[in-house]
């Protein structure tokens, strides 16, 4: 954990551009449209999952739009990671990783984007100490104290060191991502 300072952050983030991970600039597009219209779209919700995966975001717009519109409106009220991220997980189509795209699109400072590799990340810089490879909320909480934890170390914020993390993976994993 103490390997994990402003050096290694800034080094992995610039190496960020080169993975296949989402936009960051475009996320954050979404919680400016968030913050001017108080809530998401379906549509916008199904272009945030589409960024995360392509694969299951067609599943994204088999949910109400006025159900789309309340969720995330409600979004501002719940304190809480765990809270938040069940809150979003309840729409079709949101599973904790791509949720947790949705938190970071409306809040980068305080969350970040998760997935196998940010998990990885950690587990190899000794936050856990076993690997997974699907995520539910309270897994979210766990990643975010730790990512958390690293951003007030090193002053980048959150999503920042998601991102840093994402791209750590993406250049020492051996062999394939599954």
């Amino acid at each position: 954990m103490d390997s994990i300072g402003q050096e290694f952050i800034s080094e992995n983030l610039s190496k960020y551009p080169d993975t296949q991970g989402l936009e960051p600039e475009e996320l954050e597009g979404y919680g400016k449209k968030f913050e001017s219209q108080g809530f998401l779209t379906c549509q916008q919700l199904y272009e945030i999952a589409y960024m995360s995966s392509t694969r299951s975001a067609y599943h994204v717009k088999k949910n109400p739009e006025e159900r789309c519109r309340n969720v995330t409106s409600n979004l501002r009220r719940v304190e809480d990671d765990f809270s938040k991220m069940a809150l979003i997980c309840s729409l079709r189509g949101f599973k904790t990783p791509t949720a947790s795209c949705v938190l970071t699109a409306l809040d980068p400072e305080r969350h970040a984007v998760v997935d196998t590799r940010v998990w990885a990340s950690l587990e190899r810089l000794n936050f856990f100490d076993h690997r997974k490879e699907s995520f539910e909320p309270d897994d979210y909480v766990k990643m975010m104290e730790a990512i958390r934890d690293i951003s007030d170390k090193t002053g980048f914020s959150c999503s920042e060191v998601g991102y840093s993390l994402f791209a750590y993976d993406a250049e020492v994993r051996d062999g394939t991502l599954h």
